[in-house]
């Protein structure tokens, strides 16, 4: 902790401390926070006692007029706590007494004699919310750095130092369970109008707006807006408060299938706070934090934090190559991977792109689609005019490849056809500086085979997006033997800055994610033909935890795809990958899915509640009547298990770098249940002698297909 007067605040504080305290001639107290060695401020455990002996530096002040809370970073107030903190408690006392340490902090803080301001620039989430929730008012900047939220629920906890209390109290109670029970996170203006934030300024006179509200607070000129009259009719009595738990409770158990303990405690919490009150509230919020930080489920969660940190910071390559920059890319065809890959990249990477197409028509639908993103931010409250123009103009369609040789990377995303790919990727050699990265959008085709014709083959790489592009957080890299480690630092880079989390893998059919994918919609397909009825193989697997079962995912993909995809497989892996008839005879019969309008679910017709019905002519077309009863755990295992054991054979084949990368392929591309931390997450925690000898099992049972990789029999 540091304290010195205004005149010293040019001279910058001794490090080791967290806090920053200035006391200004107006009697107004700043203390910005700035943890050490961290980019992103997260609160840790000593930071309670500082926090604390600057609260009694502060009461023992005749003149202070008011606090005002703030950040020494530049694009973040407080992130939250320290995961690696929560994630070292051994026991739920450890956990609940952290809990505790931090309520006991906030209620000091809502109880101080002068007004308590937060000045919020930047990520405002986790115990960050929970101190501004705290203070007696909250400023924040008009920027888009700025988002509030509680999203503990995301690694499988609550808040838990104060904010299931605090934040029904300040914007009401549904909006408040909607916002713990999802993570979600509100952008400053929605902030502003919901009530979670008093004032909304420009950056550079956030501190001088923080002063004013400070005043304000000080001679009871602010008053609290009014929640609207329907949120106070159902907060203001019983049976209304009785109403909204019990929705938000259905809602919980229908998105989450009782996967996820965390959502009905943080409605527990929140009821007990609403109906006996703040300090039973603040128990019931603490008991239940530690009891969560100790479940497998926060544990896989907490996991996948840490490996989704640890790959924010990885190049993607051990050769210790720097990035390029990329000021300018292309995009091959307009179709609606490459418009989405035309819009995250002007959108989130802020780069220029050029969307080139042979047919103006392509080219317009492809520009739609873009404008059409903008304007649903824009319509979201998301973007503001300027900005929407800012992104509209970085696209430039063109029909010919006038302006490629101001092009860093070129990405196509035309038809799955080797010949018309090595076609793009000699134009792009002959239009292109001989700098220029092509970057390949394949599912199905080796990267290598693609290269195979290339004057640069070393700039040539593989860059599989996840349809929709715009939602799909997952990028894959595909690098052959003869890729430049500076090609795949570039591209790495560029993915990441597009707002994906990226996993470099190596050249080889079906890369990692279609490859892991590939036998457990191969075994959903012969579960079917042996009389399995397909909603009840969905329902199965949905209820084990991914956001859709097998068959609702063919229908969104595309059989079309999917079947191109299959024989790739087939010659490289053999038998146990052999596909079933179901694919060609669903497209024979005019079938691909949710784009074709007919699939194994019905689209002539509004989803009904307990889901879209399954189109009963599939049964007919494939000779099928459906009887088998088949319970959850073999449908599990049949499914489940070779995909694992695929995902052991990608890592002893070294196709993926590591089982970090396995574990965030499957979860961010082919939604792997989060909560059961991935399939190398998952294989670890049933035990790889358990797996394989389930899996030996099954071989026995219905054939070699099922056959333990190597090293899960001992032969690695």
């Amino acid at each position: 902790m540091n304290t010195h007067p205004e005149t010293a605040q040019e001279n910058p504080p001794e490090r080791g401390t967290a806090f920053d305290l200035v006391l200004g001639d107006d009697g107004i107290a700043v203390i910005t926070v700035d943890v050490p060695g961290e980019r992103m401020n997260v609160l840790k455990g000593e930071m309670v006692r500082e926090a604390n002996a600057l609260l009694d530096t502060l009461d023992e002040q005749p003149a202070l007029r008011g606090v005002i809370f703030t950040s020494g970073k530049a694009d973040n107030f407080i992130a939250g706590a320290d995961v690696h903190m929560l994630a070292a408690c051994e026991t739920a006392e450890a956990a609940r007494e952290l809990a505790r340490a931090g309520q006991r902090l906030f209620d000091r803080l809502e109880a101080f004699a002068k007004p308590v301001v937060a000045a919020i620039h930047g990520t405002c989430l986790g115990g960050g919310l929970e101190l501004a929730l705290a203070c007696h008012g909250r400023v924040a900047t008009d920027h888009p750095a700025t988002r509030l939220g509680l999203p503990e629920v995301q690694l499988g906890l609550l808040p838990g130092s104060g904010g299931t209390q605090r934040l029904p109290d300040r914007v009401g109670l549904p909006l408040a369970l909607d916002l713990m029970l999802t993570g979600r996170q509100l952008r400053a203006r929605q902030a502003r109008k919901r009530g979670l934030v008093d004032d909304l300024v420009a950056p550079p006179i956030l501190l001088g707006a923080a002063r004013e509200l400070i005043h304000e607070l000080a001679g009871q000129r602010r008053q609290r807006p009014k929640r609207p009259l329907a949120t106070r009719l159902l907060e203001n009595n019983p049976l209304g408060r009785r109403l909204v738990y019990r929705q938000s409770e259905r809602t919980v158990q229908a998105k989450t299938h009782g996967n996820y303990p965390a959502p009905p405690r943080i409605i527990d919490a929140v009821r007990a706070g609403r109906e006996r009150g703040r300090q039973v509230g603040l128990e019931t919020e603490g008991r239940h934090f530690g009891e969560l930080a100790m479940t497998p489920e926060a544990q896989a969660l907490m996991g996948l934090y840490f490996a989704t940190t640890a790959l924010k910071k990885d190049s993607g390559t051990d050769a210790g190559a720097d990035p390029r920059p990329v000021r300018r890319v292309g995009v091959l065809g307009a179709g609606l991977m490459g418009a989405g890959i035309a819009y995250v990249t002007s959108a989130k990477a802020e780069t220029p792109v050029r969307l080139k197409d042979i047919a103006l028509e392509g080219l317009n639908s492809g520009m739609r689609h873009i404008n059409g993103e903008i304007h649903a931010r824009k319509k979201r409250g998301a973007l503001t005019d300027f900005e929407a123009t800012r992104q509209r103009t970085r696209v430039t369609p063109a029909l010919d490849y006038r302006g490629f040789t101001a092009l860093d990377v070129v990405i196509e995303a035309v038809f799955e056809d080797l010949e018309l790919k090595h076609r793009m990727l000699a134009d792009v050699e002959a239009h292109g500086p001989e700098h220029v990265i092509f970057a390949s959008n394949t599912s199905s085709l080796p990267i290598s085979e693609i290269a195979a014709g290339a004057q640069r083959p070393e700039r040539v790489i593989g860059m599989h997006y996840f349809s929709p592009v715009e939602k799909m957080p997952l990028l894959e890299v595909i690098a052959t033997n003869r890729t430049a480690p500076e090609v795949i630092a570039t591209t790495v880079a560029l993915g990441r800055a597009q707002g994906k989390s990226v996993i470099v893998v190596r050249d080889g059919a079906g890369f990692y994610v279609n490859r892991i994918l590939a036998p457990y919609l191969n075994e959903a397909c012969r579960l079917l033909q042996e009389g399995v009825a397909i909603d009840h193989i969905d329902r199965t697997l949905v209820r084990f935890g991914f956001p859709v079962g097998p068959f609702a995912l063919l229908d969104e993909v595309g059989l079309d795809v999917t079947e191109k995809v299959a024989p790739i497989l087939h010659r490289a892996f053999g038998e146990r990958m052999t596909p079933v008839d179901v694919g060609e005879r669903m497209l024979a019969d005019g079938r691909k899915g949710r784009k074709s309008g007919k699939g194994f679910y019905r689209y002539d017709r509004k989803r009904g509640k307990g889901g879209r019905p399954v189109d009963e002519g599939v049964y007919r077309l494939l000779g099928v009547t459906p009887h088998a009863e088949l319970s959850a755990e073999e449908i599990i295992d049949r499914t489940v298990l070779p995909m694992i054991n695929e995902a052991v054979r990608c890592r002893d084949e070294g196709i993926i770098r590591c089982e970090r990368d396995g574990d965030i392929g499957a979860v961010f591309g082919i939604g792997f249940p989060p909560f059961r931390g991935g399939p190398f997450h998952y294989l670890h925690r049933c035990g790889e002698g358990n797996v394989a000898a389930r899996l030996q099992a099954l071989a026995e049972a219905h054939g070699p297909r099922f056959t333990p990789a190597p090293s899960l029999q001992g032969q690695g």
